[in-house]
């Protein structure tokens, strides 16, 4: 009897050993493993999907007037997204164009008047010519009856008419000058006022064709493919200018953003091969490359960059972020998605 529960302790003592050595080993060989793995791979779990995200702005204030989109529908480029109400604009451009139109009217009358004073220039200049004539007969007339005088042919009444005569048509003829360079003057001041109504013109056409443009700028339209995101904007709304209405994501092109430790990236390199594992989707094997190495740690983008050199010091391991290229993207397209967390393990061996 004591022979048989002796046997039976050594049985059991046989195969608590044996468990214990199995669970030894598998242990030593997973440890193994494990530490094997973690000596010749680099990993980080900091680490996002990145994608192109633009913000949906308008560039005029206005009433929101439609919407083609709901949230999180897919988009093409170009397609129109909002409109803003354009009621107000148009009266204003309706206006501009009358201003306009008053504005080459004035500009048609100027061109006329100034084509008036120039006949009356050519007049002038008929009419200097004229004077000359009447003074120069009027100094032959009044020269002959001096000496008529003097021959006592005529009367001392008689030469001085023809005195008065001539000083008469000189006076004309300086009158005549006289209008001749005022005409001149006035047709200088109008071509200059013709030249500045002008570029008052174009200067309206300008503001004219801005308008236009203002009133193209209350139709929104996506900027790029993809999907729209949650809607900040209602109808009726009232909009400012730049405000954001929502954004697209681009659902084509992704890529992953994943922050090491300063100590980890001294063998990294571009072109280095790169395991990924998406926690969304942890089955679904990824691979990749490293695109690039961020010139500046994450610090220094933030808005208050840590500043050293003040107060007391305290080391804190940076992180650097590495810009990772997916490969065979076409074949994991569906399931990424921008802000997913994922695990990064790059070989170093």
């Amino acid at each position: 009897m004591d022979n048989q529960v002796t046997q039976e302790k050594k049985k059991k003592s046989l195969i608590r050993t044996v468990v214990v050595s199995i669970v030894v080993i598998v242990a030593a060989f997973f440890g193994f493993k494990k530490i094997s793995y973690a000596i010749n791979h680099e990993t980080t779990d900091n680490a996002q999907v990145e994608t192109q995200i633009t913000p949906v702005l308008p560039r005029v204030a206005g009433y929101v007037k439609t919407i083609s989109v709901n949230d999180y529908d897919s988009v093409k480029t170009g397609q129109l997204l909002v409109e803003l109400d354009d009621a107000e604009l148009q009266t204003q451009l309706l206006q501009m164009e009358a201003d306009l139109k008053a504005s080459e009217a004035d500009i048609e009358n100027a061109k006329a008047s100034l084509h008036s004073t120039v006949v009356s220039l050519d007049v002038n200049r008929g009419g200097i010519s004229l004077s000359k004539v009447k003074a120069q007969q009027a100094l032959e007339d009044y020269n002959r009856n001096k000496n008529l005088f003097a021959d006592q042919a005529i009367t001392k009444k008689q030469l001085d008419d023809s005195r008065f005569a001539y000083e008469q048509a000189k006076q004309q003829e300086l009158n005549s000058n006289s209008d001749l360079g005022s005409a001149q003057s006035r047709i200088s001041v109008m071509q200059a006022a013709i030249k500045k109504t002008e570029a008052a013109l174009d200067a309206k056409k300008a503001a004219i064709e801005q308008q236009k443009l203002k009133i193209s700028y209350t139709k929104v339209y996506a900027p790029q493919a993809g999907k729209i995101g949650k809607r900040n904007v209602t109808l009726g709304q009232f909009v400012q200018a730049g405000t954001p209405l929502f954004s697209i994501v681009n659902d084509t092109t992704y890529w992953i953003i994943a922050n090491f430790k300063e100590t980890q990236i001294k063998k990294f390199h571009e072109g280095m091969h790169v395991e990924l594992e998406l926690d969304a989707f942890p089955n679904e094997k990824i691979e990749g490359t490293i695109a690039s190495l961020s010139e500046a740690t994450g610090a220094r983008f933030s808005l208050l960059p840590p500043d050293n050199a003040s107060g007391n010091f305290v080391k804190v391991t940076q992180r650097v972020p590495v810009k990772i290229a997916i490969s065979d993207i076409e074949k994991h397209k569906n399931i990424l998605r921008a802000g997913l967390s994922v695990d990064v393990s790059v070989p170093i061996n």
